[in-house]
């Protein structure tokens, strides 16, 4: 009967215990599955910024130094936060902190968008006026000695209200400030998340939830790409315009896609994803997790409590020793010459990475003639599962083999080692520039020249009265390009829209280009053969340079806190990140942008007069200074692996000199204890060991 009692107690205690853990499973469940959608979220938003680039240079007639501050504006945003975020994120509510992160993550996206929506519409051609006419074919400039510079850029029934709602000139800044917003809002879902993860995770399983978060978040980089690659095909101001009176295709470097629709659908996804971290709690009751440490964390809570009781009557010699060992820890990791080592060769690699996603969309536009549509869509199918299976491969050949830190500095070489060979062969597969009448080539297109800057009209065109700052190219039935169909020498046309052709093109005649009419089309010329090829090898190359990189990923992450002291991981990491954002996040995609602004040939004329966008790059230059400066960064960064792995050596080798003249002395001083005590020492073989 009292066993009976005694069962009835046990189930009835077990029954609450039982629903604590049902709960708190339920309840970390829902948080793994919100914090698997926001870092979908995060790396949508990601993605449709990087992918947009070109867009927003377009869209607001902008250079690529300028465009890289605002992608800078992202990182400008993390660091205004991200001290509060990793001092005073684990003593709130983590989740709900979350949640405010996400809303704003999303604001961000959303106030990014904005500017579309009060700028007016937007005109491929500013550099002309327009003329309400219908049509289309007398109103592009051709040869005639009396003309007016006509253009129709917009439809007829627009062309009040484009003048009405002008461009305003800063409008870009609503989309940095947007940015910016994004990052303040981004910065704690990844540490407050991570750790909220391993605290209530099972015990032993937090790896596997971390894999499982980072696996499944890749979703957001592929959807990302998909939806950009979706939304470039469309014209910027659709559902505004009659489409059919838009003369240019997506191939045109004046074409703007509907860049503000992926950045209202991430912001409101984000918005949506902040939700259920409202409804969690600030902690969950741990599974028991074999109460492999429920004494010692009472002791720990106990004495917190006292000194937090003893502190509260003195909070400013509290704050006095936060301070001190702060500054402490801060000397303990800046004069670890392997952290440190470690802190630069990731800072030069990451800002190769950075300036080279950065524009790496708009490179194989501009490189390669690709669309953007057809450049997102490329990425999405080439890059994302290449770094995925690189990751992933990276990590189990960690795991099997079982590195030393020794090893994974050698790993991490090697695999930089193969992807900075790997990507030495771009500079191979750099197109020659397009012969352009005026740029490249003199406008009879006989001969080249030496700068395009300023080059002296051609007997064939000087009487035509063109308008050098026009960008409305022709494409010649001699395969050269002309600025317009006035530089062209053309004197008739037919057609409409996107099917107009020139006639008569006196300059076309002037090569020696026997076909009749002497005849251009609209658009500028595709890339010959030869580039096509190129592309080709181009996205090979990529491919295995995105593997051999993601391959030696964790190896590198692994160096950055394995330097230090346990106690210190946290600091180390905290700092490694927020150099980084500062030194690389920031000023790469500027420093990047304003380098390949020198490769332009041909800027557009903004409706206030000044420079604004780049029309066509000098592909040669644009090649060799977006690969030259990257492989410089690279190159630096495998110098400072060859001297962290020999100063990794020379440590090893003073531990190991000084652990053997320890063992040494502790010998001798057994051998001498036993003399002492009368007992003899066993005789010694000739090779130096005693043998017992």
């Amino acid at each position: 009967m009292m066993d009976q009692n005694q069962h009835l107690n046990n189930s009835t205690e077990a029954q609450p215990s039982r629903k604590r853990k049902t709960k708190c499973c339920n309840g970390f469940k829902l948080f793994f599955a919100a914090l698997t959608l926001s870092f979908i979220c995060k790396a949508l938003n990601a993605v449709i910024m990087k992918s947009s680039i070109t867009q927003i240079e377009r869209r607001f007639d902008i250079t690529s130094s300028v465009v890289g501050l605002i992608d800078g504006s992202f990182e400008m945003g993390n660091l205004f936060v991200i001290v509060f975020v990793s001092y005073f994120g684990s003593k709130l509510h983590r989740p709900k902190i979350i949640g405010i992160g996400c809303l704003i993550m999303g604001t961000g996206s959303i106030l990014t968008a904005l500017p579309h929506f009060f700028m007016g519409y937007y005109r491929y051609s500013k550099e002309t006026l327009i003329n309400p006419s219908e049509n289309s074919t007398s109103s592009l400039s051709t040869c005639l000695m009396d003309q007016t510079l006509l253009l129709n850029t917009t439809s007829p029934e627009i062309v009040g209200q484009g003048h009405e709602k002008e461009s305003v000139s800063y409008a870009w800044i609503y989309v940095l400030m947007g940015n910016m917003l994004r990052g303040i809002g981004e910065t704690p879902i990844g540490p407050l998340g991570i750790s909220y993860l391993d605290d209530f995770a099972k015990e032993g399983h937090s790896s596997f939830y971390l894999g499982s978060l980072n696996a499944m978040a890749m979703a957001g980089p592929v959807t990302g790409l998909l939806l950009a690659s979706q939304f470039a095909k469309m014209w910027v101001d659709i559902g505004y315009v009659d489409l059919r009176s838009i003369r240019i295709t997506p191939r045109d470097s004046r074409w703007v896609g509907a860049w503000w629709l992926g950045f209202l659908v991430a912001g409101l996804l984000s918005i949506i994803s902040s939700i259920p971290f409202f409804f969690l709690p600030s902690s969950l009751d741990k599974p028991q997790k074999e109460r492999k440490v429920s004494i010692s964390s009472h002791l720990l809570k106990t004495n917190e409590e006292k000194s937090q009781t003893t502190n509260l009557t003195n909070p400013r010699q509290k704050l006095t020793e936060h301070i001190t060992g702060l500054i402490q820890s801060l000397k303990s990791i800046l004069t670890n010459p392997l952290y440190m080592i470690v802190l630069f060769l990731t800072w030069l690699q990451i800002s190769s990475f950075i300036g080279a996603f950065t524009y790496a969309f708009k490179y194989v536009e501009q490189q390669y003639g690709q669309s953007a549509s057809e450049t997102n869509m490329l990425f999405g199918m080439i890059a994302i599962p290449t770094i995925s299976i690189g990751m992933f491969t990276g990590g189990y050949i960690t795991k099997k083999f079982k590195f030393t830190l020794l090893g994974f500095a050698k790993f991490s070489f090697a695999t930089s080692l193969v992807s900075f060979s790997f990507h030495l062969l771009n500079f191979a597969l750099v197109c020659e520039s397009k012969p352009v009448a005026g740029l490249t080539l003199t406008y009879d297109g006989n001969n080249p020249v030496a700068s395009h800057i300023n080059v002296p009209l051609s007997y064939c065109n000087s009487d035509c009265n063109c308008d050098k700052n026009q960008w409305e190219p022709v494409c010649g039935d001699n395969g050269i390009t002309y600025v317009s169909p006035c530089l062209a020498g053309c004197n008739s046309s037919s057609g409409n829209k996107k099917s107009i052709v020139f006639y008569n093109c006196s300059c076309v005649e002037a090569t020696g280009f026997q076909n009749g009419n002497n005849s251009a089309h609209l658009g500028e010329c595709p890339r010959d053969d030869k580039c096509k090829r190129k592309f080709y090898f181009y996205l090979a190359v990529q491919a295995v340079y995105h593997f051999f990189t993601a391959l030696g990923g964790a190896s590198t992450f692994m160096l950055i806190f394995k330097n230090v002291q346990p106690e210190l991981k946290s600091l180390a990491v905290g700092f490694h990140a927020l150099t980084i954002r500062a030194l690389g996040g920031i000023p790469a995609p500027i420093y990047f942008g304003a380098l390949i602004d020198r490769a332009c040939m041909k800027w557009s004329i903004n409706s206030h007069g000044k420079r604004g966008s780049c029309r066509i790059y000098n592909s040669i230059l644009y090649g060799y200074t977006y690969w030259g400066l990257m492989d410089s960064l690279k190159f630096a960064a495998l110098i400072l692996y060859v001297v962290l792995i020999f100063t990794m050596k020379k440590k090893l080798q003073g531990k190991d000199t000084k652990a053997s003249e320890n063992g040494k002395k502790a010998m001798n001083e057994a051998n001498l204890e036993s003399l002492n005590d009368g007992h003899s020492v066993p005789p010694a073989r000739a090779d130096g060991e005693t043998h017992f």
